[in-house]
């Protein structure tokens, strides 16, 4: 059995050292970051939505834990066309989540148990409800008000035609018709008006949003669909020429950056800006960039005069397989280092399914198809997809750079796949006719409690039905549990703020087919064996294991272990 010894001349990745200290303003650079869907974490007023007193009440939850910062997904005014992304007002708090009050309190909490603070920021849309869109209904075709959005006459004899053939995410065209005959851009649903960014007024409100939130106490963003802000908008508009191809397809059959709007190069202009603004801070704000293009285009939105990170999706995407995994890994941080930034890994998030369950899935496996059966064809073993989630949990937590975490992972939580359709929120349901399931399976309300009406969310119920089966997972059930995943996720935290030295990765050679292993600072190696063969445990110290080793101490298939 080969002792995994590392080969330094091989695939050898390293990045300039940094420390978590929260003094330090590189602190985002190997953090470890717990995403929060407000509506869905915890609600302290009794009716049935998440808010930010809930998430004050539960910061213990994140100290006991042992992350870094709180990214907070939208708590904005809005009407929950598309789950708080449609946002009606980007300075101020929907009143059935708390006031500024509330979130004033939380971030002086938060700050006070030494966690950072990230919010989502929304640039490329607003709500239909926005002060400016009203405006603009109002003003007419031609008015000031109007520039502000992207709206055009359509095409045919008398207009009724959209203006060219792109296809929103949400299905359907990417234009509303208005009734005095104009269209408007939406690349999402058509509650969701695209800005138009060469707009200088646009551009300043934005600063001014970035001062608002940082002046109270935000240490970061994350920016939501950071890649479609700049559009070419020069006349005649461009048709697609393929609207039946996916956003990731028409990217990929133009030239880089000539996208009509998705990743334009003129987009970079704007986080310059936005860096001049984050800068002016003591220490400076940080951002992380959501941008689904290729890894050498992502990167380009983590450069130092940029935002910092941008989110590598190539990761969550990966499929559970040691050489694509290795790939991945080795591409990322290749990349990340390139513009000075650190790689980010994650594995679940408010957008897919839940990593416990989508592991499970075989190859290839038509994800909405699967959702439309229930979760039950082909059917996933919540046991097996647990522990392929924890070793997976394992592999990521021991990689440098900054590691997100959604809520709710840190109790294994599977997917609800099994979401009566008459409950869905989603706007993909109806905007598809009722064709893709949409994403409300992995925004169920967590469990906190084994017993209750919500199991512990709130006295009021859950705006989703938790199943039966939320029991199990919950918080209390798990709270002190010698090998629950809850201690797992706490125990790892805790080893990795011990263990964490520089940005360094060593791969080991000459591991048996389905394992990876790699060597970190001072020793510390992770060996995570994804084939369905046990493999005899590498010399050293076990500080810890995703489950226990088997009886004859070797790494049983499916199972992570960190060495010193």
């Amino acid at each position: 059995m080969t002792d995994f010894a590392p080969d330094h001349e091989t695939d050898a990745v390293t990045a300039p050292a940094t420390d978590l200290s929260t003094r330090n303003p590189d602190w985002w650079r190997q953090t470890v970051v717990y995403q929060v869907y407000p509506r869905s974490f915890a609600d302290a007023d009794g009716d049935g939505l998440g808010d930010l007193k809930g998430v004050t009440d539960r910061l213990s939850h994140f100290a006991a834990l042992g992350v870094d910062a709180l990214w907070l997904s939208p708590f904005y005014p809005s009407e929950l066309a598309d789950g708080g992304y449609d946002v009606i007002d980007h300075r101020d708090v929907d009143p059935r989540l708390g006031t500024l009050d509330d979130f004033d309190a939380l971030v002086a909490e938060a700050h006070r148990l030494g966690l950072k603070v990230i919010v989502d920021l929304v640039p490329n849309h607003t709500s239909h409800r926005h002060v400016w869109f009203q405006e603009a209904l109002a003003a007419g075709p031609g008015s000031p008000a109007r520039d502000r959005y992207v709206f055009r006459d359509g095409r045919g004899t008398h207009g009724e035609l959209p203006p060219t053939d792109w296809q929103s995410v949400f299905g359907g065209s990417a234009w509303q018709r208005v009734p005095d005959g104009q269209w408007y851009l939406h690349l999402f649903a058509p509650e969701q008006p695209d800005l138009d960014w060469d707009h200088e007024e646009v551009r300043e409100d934005f600063r001014t949003t970035l001062r608002f939130w940082s002046d109270r106490g935000v240490d970061g963003f994350r920016v939501d669909v950071a890649h479609a802000l700049a559009k070419d908008l020069s006349e005649p508009l461009r048709d697609l020429g393929a609207p039946e191809l996916s956003a990731e397809d028409s990217l990929a059959a133009l030239a880089p950056g000539t996208h009509p709007f998705y990743d334009r190069d003129e987009v970079h202009a704007i986080y310059r800006d936005w860096r001049r603004v984050l800068d002016s801070y003591s220490p400076p704000r940080t951002a992380v960039a959501e941008a689904w293009v290729p890894g050498a285009r992502r990167a380009l939105y983590a450069r130092p005069d940029e935002l910092n990170q941008a989110f590598n999706f190539e990761y969550l995407q990966a499929a559970w397989d040691a050489a694509a995994i290795r790939e991945v890994i080795t591409a990322s941080l290749a990349t990340a280092r390139a513009v000075g930034a650190s790689a980010t890994w994650v594995l679940s998030n408010h957008d897919v399914v839940r990593h416990a369950s989508r592991l499970m899935l075989p190859p290839g496996t038509d994800e909405n198809a699967w959702l439309l059966s229930g979760g039950h064809a082909p059917p996933v073993d919540e046991e097996a997809g647990l522990r392929r989630a924890r070793a997976a949990t394992l592999l990521m937590l021991a990689l440098p750079g900054s590691s997100y975490v959604y809520q709710g992972e840190e109790l294994g939580l599977p997917e609800v796949a099994d979401l009566p359709v008459e409950v869905l929120q989603d706007p993909l349901w109806e905007q598809t006719g009722r064709v893709r399931k949409g994403r409300d399976g992995c925004r169920v309300p967590l469990p906190w409690t084994t017993t209750g009406p919500s199991y512990g969310f709130g006295a009021g119920g859950a705006w989703l039905p938790q199943p039966a089966s939320f029991a199990r997972y919950a918080v209390e059930a798990q709270d002190g549990v010698d090998g629950s995943t809850l201690e797992l996720y706490r125990t790892a935290l805790r080893l990795r703020r011990k263990l964490l030295e520089g940005e360094e990765l060593s791969w080991a050679e000459d591991t048996p087919p389905g394992v990876l292993a790699f060597a970190r600072s001072d020793g510390w190696r992770c060996v995570a064996n994804l084939s369905d063969t046990p493999v005899a445990l590498p010399p050293g110290e076990v500080l810890l294991a995703s489950v226990p080793l088997d009886g004859e101490g070797r790494i049983g298939p499916d199972t992570t272990v960190w060495l010193a």
